[in-house]
Parts: C-alpha cells; sequence; structure tokens
C-alpha cells in the first residue's frame, strides 16, 4: 500500500446508540434523507471504529460535528463528547448545537461556549425540499429576526457557524454572510451538488460563486454521497476542482463526514480519490487543504512536528 495522507478531519461523527439518544437513528427515520436508505447508519460508531476506518492515514486532529442528538437536550451530546475527548483523546474540538430562534437559545448558546473544546455551532436553518418551494421570513428560516437575533450572538462568544443547507439557500446564506463578517463560517459538504445534470452544476455552481464572495465563508469538500448512486471518481473530481476554484485552496478544507459518507465509500479510497484529485497543487497547497486550513479555521493545536 502506498503512504497514507497527513491530515485535519474537519467533520465527522461519532454515537453511541445503545446510551445516547438520537431520534433519527432510533425510533423517527429520516424521510428525505439526501442518501436514501441509511439503515447502515444504526449501529453504535465510537473512536476505536473511526480509527479502525481512518488506519493507514496519520490524522493529526479531528473536529466532531453536532450529529442531531436529541433536541431536547442539546448539551448533553457536548458534555458526552467532552468525556470521550478525556478518555479517548478523540475528538480535537467540537461543533455543537444550539437552536437560534427558540426562548432557551441564548442560554443553551451560552452552555455550550463553555466547553473548552467547543469551537463553532451547527444550527441547520428551515430549508425546502426545492427551489420552488422555499418561504423566506417563516420561522427557523435565515430570514426569521429571532433567528438572526441568535445568530448574531456567534460572534460575543467567539465561534464559528457550521452551514448545512441545499445549494438553493446559498444565496439567503450570502445575505447573512455579509451582514455578519466578523462570524467565521464554513459550508458543510460541498453545497451538496445533488443534480450532476449540465443544467443542475451549472446551479449550484452559480450558488456556490454567490456565497464564495463573502470572504468570511469557508467550504467544507466533502460528502460527495448522492441518492441510489455508487460514489464515482470522475464525477466528484470535477466537483472537486470546480469548488476549489470557486473557493480558493487557502478556504477549502478536508472533511471525511465519517461514517455518513462511509454508506457510499471507504475512508481509505475517499481520501486517497481526493489527494489525487489535487494532484495538480502545489505540496504546499495540498498541505493547506489537508491540515492547516481546518486547524486555522478551528483553531487546532497540532504537533510540533507535522509529517
Amino acid at each position: 500500500m502506498t503512504t497514507g495522507v497527513t491530515l485535519v478531519d474537519a467533520h465527522h461523527h461519532l454515537w453511541d446508540l445503545s446510551a445516547n439518544y438520537y431520534p433519527w437513528l432510533s425510533d423517527r427515520p429520516e424521510t428525505h434523507f439526501f442518501m436514501g436508505d441509511y439503515t447502515p447508519l444504526k449501529r453504535n460508531y465510537l473512536p476505536a471504529d473511526y480509527r479502525r476506518d481512518a488506519a493507514g492515514h496519520t490524522v493529526l486532529a479531528t473536529v466532531h460535528c453536532e450529529a442531531e442528538w436529541d433536541r431536547q437536550d442539546q448539551v448533553g451530546e457536548t458534555r458526552w463528547l467532552a468525556s470521550m475527548h478525556e478518555r479517548e483523546g478523540l475528538p480535537t474540538a467540537i461543533v455543537a448545537h444550539a437552536w437560534f430562534h427558540t426562548p432557551e437559545a441564548e442560554e443553551v448558546l451560552a452552555r455550550q461556549a463553555a466547553f473548552p473544546l467547543v469551537r463553532g455551532i451547527r444550527s441547520k436553518p428551515v430549508t425546502s425540499l426545492a427551489p420552488d418551494r422555499m418561504t423566506p421570513g417563516a420561522p427557523g428560516t435565515m430570514q426569521d429576526p429571532r433567528w438572526l437575533e441568535g445568530f448574531a450572538r456567534l460572534e460575543r462568544h467567539k465561534l464559528s457557524w457550521d452551514l448545512r443547507v441545499p445549494y438553493w439557500h446559498l444565496y439567503e446564506a450570502a445575505e447573512v454572510a455579509r451582514a455578519f463578517p466578523r462570524t467565521p463560517i464554513v459550508l458543510n459538504h460541498t453545497g451538496f451538488p445533488w443534480d450532476r445534470s449540465p443544467q443542475g452544476l451549472a446551479a449550484w455552481q452559480q450558488a456556490m460563486e454567490a456565497i464564495a464572495r463573502e470572504p468570511n465563508v469557508h467550504l467544507k469538500v466533502s460528502e460527495f454521497g448522492l441518492k441510489d448512486q455508487p460514489w464515482d471518481y470522475a464525477s466528484n473530481r470535477e466537483i472537486v476542482l470546480r469548488a476549489i476554484g470557486i473557493f480558493g485552496i487557502g478556504r477549502c478544507m478536508f472533511a471525511s463526514n465519517f461514517p455518513v459518507a462511509g454508506l457510499r465509500v471507504s475512508y481509505d479510497t475517499l481520501v486517497r480519490s481526493v489527494a489525487r484529485m489535487l494532484e495538480g497543487f502545489s505540496e504546499a497547497d495540498r498541505h493547506r487543504f489537508f491540515v492547516t486550513n481546518a486547524a486555522g479555521f478551528y483553531r487546532l493545536a497540532l504537533p510540533a512536528r507535522v509529517p
């Protein structure tokens, strides 16, 4: 086997279904899950499982992104992950959850920010299943005054925002980024280029270009999985190179989205494929993409000597 890749994984999940409650993995199936049937995910995924998947690569640090733990106990996941970090050394940092528009939003955000490992918040705004079904201004959307009031608190707590929306909502997200230029934002999962037709890719690219104009927005190059379709190197390479071309290598970071991405591809194949896609970039740029961009965004302390 060829030498592995040295990396920071900017987005992964852990869960223990025997001890904790995740409605979407337990008793409330996600009807519109973007990759269709996700039954294989309904099992424990703990640090030993992650390390087994990532074997062969040098993972310097990881960022755990909230995994839709029971929303009645938003801080519970952070508390569990902090204890996991103490026992296992994983994850290195946490992107926690807090609603922005609910009555208890200010209290929950403050409690999350009090954990030393918490670097950011992922709070999914209300979105539509298709561009022609959007309801701008509805409660929980990115135009909701209460949502914006809650979002404004991120800067006060020195937290970033992990943005996860279908690409047709990126224009609204760009307005949020413009209104809060001092809040770092990172777009998850390459903006979800689900429609790979020429028309679909053009619409995705136009939306990506709109949000990339905001200098406080960064990009996680991750999750190319499609509903009922296999993982395809050529198609995904086009997505990766287009996305990096739009944002610039200095604002892009690698993220595995494991174990979710494992529905379509192994960790090893994913990492080696993305590394191969970037062969045209300089060694320094590849190092920024795989290591230092994520470390800088999430304020991660890396070993003094990085391989």
